[in-house]
């Protein structure tokens, strides 16, 4: 293995990660025009400026924040360095309908075009995601701390196009003995947060596979394994939830019996596996419940009326249809967001049913 300096890791800029929000398509749009309008002006501290200026009109963030979001742009391929040109799909990519044509798209553009050592007044050919996934072709699966230490590794040292396995096991020694994971989480969790927005990748556990590797390995239960819940926003989503309570019945409390238990179980309705990154932490879309509600519940065993009325499986037995048969949700509980996860968690229901 050559000798490293280990700073000079993998930087990935990253003032977004959502990257079908508005902010990060304003400020690629704003690019996308810029370089239009100035194509023919050579590169100079003057023109960045005037950049950031056209930026803080759609996006009125400090100028640092500003430069961080250009160079994020220019490290992930859709803009060039020197500001003179753009990735040839940039545009198509901001018009897309659906964030899964964007996938496909961003998917192509980062692999093609990417480079985490360019910078807005620097150029680089070093491609970081083609050398992992490359490696990921090789051995099958990445690891967590694998691609923590592929970000180490100094590619235009490398006599391959991957990183060949009893390198990639000196390296993660090496991780760890220097304690990059500690050192460089933000980096890390950049990385991390790219990788699992590419097209035909997963995590599941923690490892990286190739969608149709993973399918083949985990089969029916690829879905469930591989999406996970942020602790920080469950934290928030259930606080809403807790908050909601107070602000009707004046503790939080299960909504159904009006109980304040020591535990309280933020419910989804709309099953966490079903929901996109907004459902799953929409308090609307959750219900705060005892623990046996929230199995009944979760299980599809009881749904909800849009009245707030009880409703049975055709699994449940009768006497514990006979002791819930009274209990309802209140109209304060039941608005109109709430409705329509409710819908959808009856249907679920129904076709659990069905099944049987």
């Amino acid at each position: 293995m050559p000798k490293q300096n280990y700073e000079n890791y993998w930087k990935l800029t990253n003032a977004f990660t959502d990257y079908n929000g508005q902010k990060f398509l304003d400020t690629l749009a704003v690019c996308i025009q810029f370089i239009d309008d100035f194509k023919t002006e050579e590169y100079s501290e003057d023109k960045y400026s005037r950049l950031q200026d056209e930026i803080y009109k759609v996006n009125p963030i400090n100028h640092i924040s500003i430069r961080k979001s250009i160079n994020q742009l220019v490290k992930m391929g859709f803009v060039n360095s020197f500001l003179v040109s753009y990735h040839p799909q940039a545009q198509e990519y901001i018009s897309a309908r659906t964030n899964k044509k964007r996938v496909t798209l961003l998917s192509k553009i980062v692999y093609s075009n990417s480079s985490f050592n360019r910078a807005v007044n620097n150029e680089s050919s070093i491609k970081q995601i083609n050398f992992l996934v490359q490696t990921l072709i090789e051995k099958g699966k990445l690891s967590k701390e694998e691609i923590i230490a592929l970000m180490l590794v100094d590619i235009e040292a490398q006599k391959e196009t991957f990183l060949p396995e009893n390198d990639l096991k000196k390296y993660v020694k090496e991780a760890n003995n220097i304690g990059f994971l500690k050192r460089k989480y933000n980096q890390i969790g950049y990385l991390s947060n790219l990788l699992g927005k590419l097209d035909d990748l997963v995590f599941v556990n923690d490892d990286l596979y190739f969608k149709e590797d993973a399918e083949q390995i985990f089969g029916e239960d690829l879905k469930a394994v591989s999406k996970r819940r942020d602790p920080y926003l469950h934290r928030l989503y259930k606080n809403q939830l807790q908050d909601e309570c107070e602000e009707i019945y004046g503790n939080p409390m299960c909504v159904l019996e009006q109980l304040t238990y020591p535990v309280l179980i933020a419910s989804h309705i709309k099953p966490f596996i079903d929901s996109d990154e907004n459902e799953a932490y929409d308090p609307n879309n959750g219900l705060l419940l005892s623990r046996t509600i929230d199995s009944l519940f979760d299980l599809k065993y009881i749904s909800f009326s849009d009245e707030g009325e009880m409703l049975f499986s055709s699994r449940i037995a009768e006497d514990v249809k006979d002791f819930w048969g009274d209990y309802r949700l209140e109209n304060s509980i039941l608005n109109d967001k709430r409705k329509i996860f409710l819908a959808y968690h009856r249907n679920l229901m129904i076709e659990r049913d069905a099944k049987v």
